[in-house]
Formats: structure tokens, sequence, C-alpha cells
């Protein structure tokens, strides 16, 4: 015996059990209704909505297949290979328990039509034919066909090949039955002892469509044999647009024909019409069985293979992804399957079951066309032999989306809750593949278009946020900087935070191989982007740092570090200070005192000067300290000192005016100095129990850099912990008692 593997090609493995599954049991016992119920305008809309979805998503698939090297499991496997294990595992789940409800679905099917026979209810001794019958036979036809597929896989893909011959016999039969044989002369009576009847009421459109979508859904029984094929790139494709194809042709033609051809009385009456009208009714009685077993065998064979690949990338237990003989067949994930079709057998009713696996089916699709797109839209590494454009994947996107929703919108919010639990579960493991997803270039196309447009659209000061450019000396040495970062920023804006090292040795200034920064020492809080760099100057690192980093639209506009209080070089640092201003950066640096900190995080003070346009810098910073969890009851104190009390109306006006533009609540405080007292006093004095102080700072005047560091040195020592501020051109002048 070989120890070969058994391969098949694009018409054994693709093409037969897709056309198989797709001219099944909506064919054979629900066509004709959907055609007598619906019209011919009607049927006609149907079939070309329900081909809408297949085909764009046959389109999808066969995209995809040509670009990704495809292996057991199919759709899943494509879907968790674009959009990740998280998400393709909880697609992939509803798609297996979809696939092993259309196993019931054609079991009942056949179940209905094989007790509809006299010979069959002479043989049971049953008269009519009830629930507890169509359970019991169908849960007997599902036992045999797993045993057919126990056996082996090859074993059941040929007799798919004799079953495609009875289904065209049967086709041949029901043609020449109609146009050339009256359904009166017939001779049916002694093979149906009654009629299946369809149901006494009244059918929208949308719930007819939901009965026949399942027709079009037999495709996906070709791409789950993808792990059994010779050449999936090449095979899947053409097998399953053929197969589209041709189901399209033949409903169509069928539905043209019932509508022309047969009595509506019929069509709507008697689900099992086709066997009357027939020239040969034992054909259409052999395609009928035919084709509701082998789309039942197509199910049980591919379904399995879905749940083993999805148990091989560790989602669901490990026991259902382990394989027997050479071609690892599914037999623990086929006794699994076994179980879930048996539910739907026992649910026993075709029409309830076909509306069910619409709903996963469409929800399936969807996602396939979504993956498409985003894989054509984004994905640098996406190169297909076979291409399409990319609203193919939009409009099958919408489409699947659309129908959901006339479908049953309860139904569908109830798939995306499933959904969304199977993707919560499969997240927390925290699975990931050495591949990747599409993710990462989805959220880059998505960055570059947004960057384009903030680039495009000019800033004003009600949207500003602070993007800040800060040198915190590393977390572990100073995370009140980083701390501090966060409460300017709040959940709005950017922090790229640098760690300059200080080597006077090094040959050049920022090595690549030290940039990237450990994760264990970083917050890793969104928004937060850390690098280490090495340099031979921190001033001079500083300066070249501010003046290359960032492009347009995210540019940082914030430089914040810490107050250089103990500095070995001032000279360096007040240079650099006349430099970042020179840059037209805002400026803010924080002198902390490590005895008090941030305090009780109660009060803020702002000293603000009435022609200084700082105070309208830190009154933006505010807005977003107050965000923060930590600062959500601060008080914020206008402080102005007033050496001239008969501007004091004048300054609480303009000051209130300021606050309503800008929408803030704050306290304003004049404090009088007629006395001439210094600056520093004063603050020291009303600001005592401040637990953040914002004061600004003039400019750095060339020549006179060690007298600016003197004196601010003098003016803001022991103050508390406070932020000093120079604001860039952007911001306007504060006009208070001016």
């Amino acid at each position: 015996m070989s120890n070969k593997i058994k391969k098949f090609g694009a018409f054994s493995g693709v093409f037969t059990p897709s056309i198989l599954t797709i001219l099944g049991v909506i064919m054979y016992l629900r066509l004709g209704w959907v055609t007598g119920v619906a019209g011919l305008w009607g049927v006609i809309a149907i079939i070309i909505l329900a081909h809408v979805i297949s085909v764009t998503t046959g389109l999808s698939i066969s995209s995809i297949a040509t670009d990704k090297k495809i292996k057991a499991g199919g759709i899943y496997y494509i879907l968790s290979r674009s959009l990740g294990l998280p998400m393709g595992g909880s697609i992939g789940i509803t798609l297996f328990i979809g696939t092993a409800l259309s196993i019931s679905l054609y079991i009942v099917g056949f179940t209905d039509n094989f007790l509809s026979l006299t010979a069959i209810k002479n043989l049971v001794n049953i008269t009519e034919v009830s629930l507890y019958h169509v359970r019991m036979t169908g849960s007997i036809v599902l036992i045999i066909l797993v045993i057919i597929a126990f056996i082996s896989t090859n074993t059941a893909i040929k007799t798919q090949f004799f079953i495609l011959g009875a289904i065209f016999l049967s086709l041949v039969s029901i043609v020449v039955g109609i146009l050339f044989f009256s359904p009166e002369t017939a001779s049916s009576d002694t093979l149906i002892s009654s009629p299946i009847s369809s149901p006494p009421r009244d059918f929208s459109f949308i719930q007819v469509f939901a009965i026949f979508f399942p027709a079009v859904t037999g495709f996906t029984a070709g791409v789950a044999m993808s792990g059994d094929l010779k050449d999936p790139k090449t095979d899947i494709p053409k097998g399953t647009l053929y197969a589209i194809f041709t189901g399209f042709v033949i409903y169509s033609g069928l539905a043209l024909l019932f509508y022309f051809f047969v009595d509506n009385e019929l069509l709507v009456s008697d689900y099992n019409f086709l066997v009357t009208v027939a020239w040969i009714p034992f054909l259409v009685i052999a395609g009928i069985w035919g084709a509701t077993l082998s789309s039942a065998l197509g199910g049980i064979l591919g379904g399995p293979r879905i749940i083993q690949a999805v148990a091989q990338d560790k989602i669901v237990p490990k026991i259902l992804g382990r394989g027997v003989g050479k071609n690892k067949e599914p037999r623990n994930a086929l006794i699994f399957t076994f179980i879930l079709s048996e539910l739907g057998v026992l649910i026993g009713d075709l029409n309830i079951i076909a509306s069910i696996v619409s709903m996963f089916y469409l929800t399936a699709y969807g996602f396939i066309n979504i993956s498409f797109a985003l894989e054509k839209w984004a994905s640098t590494d996406f190169r297909p032999s076979f291409r399409i454009p990319i609203w193919v994947g939009v409009l099958g996107f919408f489409a699947t989306f659309f129908v959901m929703i006339q479908l049953d919108v309860i139904s569908m919010l109830g798939a995306m809750v499933i959904l969304v639990i199977i993707y919560y579960i499969i997240s927390k493991k925290q699975l990931s593949l050495a591949i990747g997803d599409v993710w990462q270039s989805v959220w880059a196309s998505v960055i570059r278009k947004m960057l384009t447009r903030l680039d495009q659209k000019q800033l004003n000061e009600r949207n500003w946020r602070a993007n800040i450019l800060l040198f915190s000396g590393s977390k572990r040495n100073r995370p009140h900087l980083i701390e501090f970062a966060k409460y300017l920023v709040g959940q709005h804006g950017m922090i790229s935070n640098f760690d300059l090292i200080l080597n006077s040795s090094s040959q050049v200034l920022f090595p690549k191989h030290k940039q990237a920064i450990p994760e264990d020492e970083m917050s890793g809080d969104e928004g937060i982007f850390s690098r280490r760099q090495e340099c031979s100057n921190i001033y001079e690192g500083i300066k070249s740092i501010a003046a290359t980093y960032g492009f347009s639209g995210v540019e940082p506009n914030t430089v914040l570090l810490g107050w250089a209080r103990q500095t070995n070089d001032p000279m360096g640092f007040a240079q650099m200070l006349k430099y970042l201003t020179d840059l037209d950066l805002n400026i803010v640096m924080l002198d902390y005192d490590s005895a008090v900190g941030f305090g009780d995080f109660k009060q803020i003070d702002v000293w603000l000067r009435g022609g200084s346009n700082n105070g309208n810098l830190v009154l933006s910073l505010i807005k977003f300290i107050r965000a923060s969890y930590e600062w959500r009851n601060v008080v914020v104190r206008l402080m102005i000192i007033n050496n001239n009390t008969l501007k004091e109306k004048q300054i609480i006006r303009d000051t209130k005016q300021v606050l309503d533009s800008i929408r803030m609540d704050a306290e304003i405080r004049i404090v009088t100095n007629e006395q001439k007292l210094p600056v520093n006093h004063i603050i020291k004095t009303e600001s005592a129990n401040s637990d953040l102080i914002f004061l600004g700072i003039a400019d750095v005047q060339e020549g006179h850099e060690m007298e600016f560091i003197e004196r601010a040195d003098y003016l803001y020592k022991d103050l508390g912990t406070i932020a000093l501020v120079k604001a860039s051109s952007f911001f306007k002048e504060l006009k208070i008692g001016l």
C-alpha cells in the first residue's frame, strides 16, 4: 500500500463538493416555493442579491488564496492569518457552528423527502410523518454519513462523482418533464403518498431570502478542503468561481422555468412538486437524495477540518486538533461535529434551521470580504496573483450586513455579542502568530491618512493639545516627570520620551542599537513613546532632537524637562533654552520638590502677568490636568499681582472674560502690592498651601545667560513644586488690566 498522501485538484477537491452543496436541498425542496411566493421579479432579486454576496465573497477568498499559502482550515485559516488569531478564531468558531448546522439542514431535507415516499411509509408502517419520525430518521442518516467520513476522506470524495451524475440526470428529468409532459399525466402517484405542504401563511421578501440563502453558501465546502488540495492557490479560485457561476445559471434557469411553466398553486402548496412534474420521478428522487446527502457529507468533511485548524492554533482544546493516519484525519473533531449536527437534526424544521445557518454564514462572509479589503488597502505584503479591485470586498461586506439587519436585528446583535465574547476569551490567551496579521498595516495606513488630514488643517487654540517632547532622564531617576507629562496630555496628546545617556567618548551622536528601552522600565501607557539615546553632551542632544524629531501633523509642540537647579553647565542650559525659544516651541520645566511632591492634588496657583502669552498656554494645559483622576477635584486660582489699586476692577473684568472664552472655572485672586515687596516673597506667602504653582519665565537674552539662571534660581527657590512656562508664538497674549 502506498504511503503517499492523497491530494485533490480543482475539480474533485473544490468544484465537485462546492457544486454538490450548492445544488442541494434548497434547489429541490424550496426553489419552487420561493418562486411561487416571491413571483418572477422577487425570485430574480433574491437570486441576484444572494449571488452578490457569494460572488464577492468567492472573489475575496480567491484573491487571498493566491497570496497566502493556504493550509488546513479553509476560511478559518484565511481569516486568522489576516485578521489575527482572536478575530479569526472567533469567526472560525461561528463558521464551524454554521457548517455543523448546515449538515442538519441537508439531512432534514433528505428526511422530509424520504419519508414522503409511499413505499417507505408502508415499510415502516406509518400513515403520517411527524417531527419524531424526522428526528429518528435524520439521526440514523447522520450516523451513516459520519461512518463513511470516518472510513476515509478519499472514499467520501469518490462517492461525490456518482452523486454529481445523479443530480445531472435529475435536472434533465425536471426540464424535460416540465417542457414536454403535463404535470397531470406524470406518473408519480405510486411514489409520493402525499405532498410536503408549505405552511399556510404570508412571508416577507427578506424571510423568503433567509430560507433561500443557504443555497449559495455551498462554495465554502471546497475552500474547507484546502489542506487536502494539490495546489490551493490555483485550485480554490478555479473551483470556487466555476461552482458559483454554475449554481447561478442553474438556479436562474430553474426559477424562470418554474414561473412560466408550472402552476403557481402547485409551487406554493407542495414543497415536493418536482417529483410530480418530472419526466422520470425516480431520477428526481435520486437527485434529491444525492444532493442532500452529498451536501451533508461535504459539511461532515469540511466542518471537522475547520475546528481541527482552530484547535491546532491552541484556541480550543487541543484534543480536537489531533489527526489520525497519514492524512491526519480529524476523527475527534468529526465526533464533535456529529454532536452539534445532531442537535440541529433534533430541531427538525428545515425553515428554522435555514434561517439560523444564514445568519452564521452571513457573519463569516462579511468578515471574509472586509479581510480582503483591509489586506488590499493596508498590507504591504499583499501580492495575490488573482487581482480584483478593493470595492469588491467593500461591497460584499456592506451587502452581508445589510441583509443581516433586514433579516433580524436582534439575531444579528446576538451574533455580534457571541463574537465579541469569543474574541475576548481568545484575546485573554494572548495568542499571536509569528507572521503577524493585517492590523499593524491597517493602523499604519489609518495614521498615514490622518496625518495627511492633520497637516492640511489649520490648528487653533480650541483644538490645541500638547505633543510633548520629554527629556525624563529615565523613569527610575525622575518618575515625576513622566507622571507630570501624563497629566499635561491627558487622553489626547502624545509623549515622546527620550532618556539621554551621557557618553563623552561617543563617536556617533545617537547610535541606533542603544535606542530601545526595555518594556519593564516603562509604564506601557497609551500615547507614550520612549527611546534611549546616547550623546556626548546632554544639552546639545536636546537641541538636536528638538530641531529634528517629528514630522508634520504630529510634530512635538512642547518641550518638558526638569529645571536644572544643580547643573554643572548653567551656561549650556541657558543657551539650550534660548535655542528652544528660537525654535518657537513651548517650554515647560518642572522644579520638583521631592519633600512634598504634588501634595494632595487639591490646589493649583497660576501666577499671571497682564501682557504675556504664557498664561494662555498654562490655562490650556490645566484643561488636560483637570481631566486626570488625581486632579479631578482641584481648585485653580488665578493669581495676579496688582501694583495699582485703581485697576483692580478692570483686571477682574478682563480675567473673567478670559475664563469665559475658554470655558473654565477658576478663582480670581488679586494680590495688592503697594509696598513693592519682592515677587518671590509674595508667591511664597500667598501660595504656601498650593500643590502646584505655574510661573512664566522671561526670554533668555544673548550675553546674559548666567544672569538669567542666577535670577531664576533666586526667584523660584523654596516655593515647593513649580512649573516654569515659556509659551510659543502660537498662543496669543492675555490682555488683563492693560
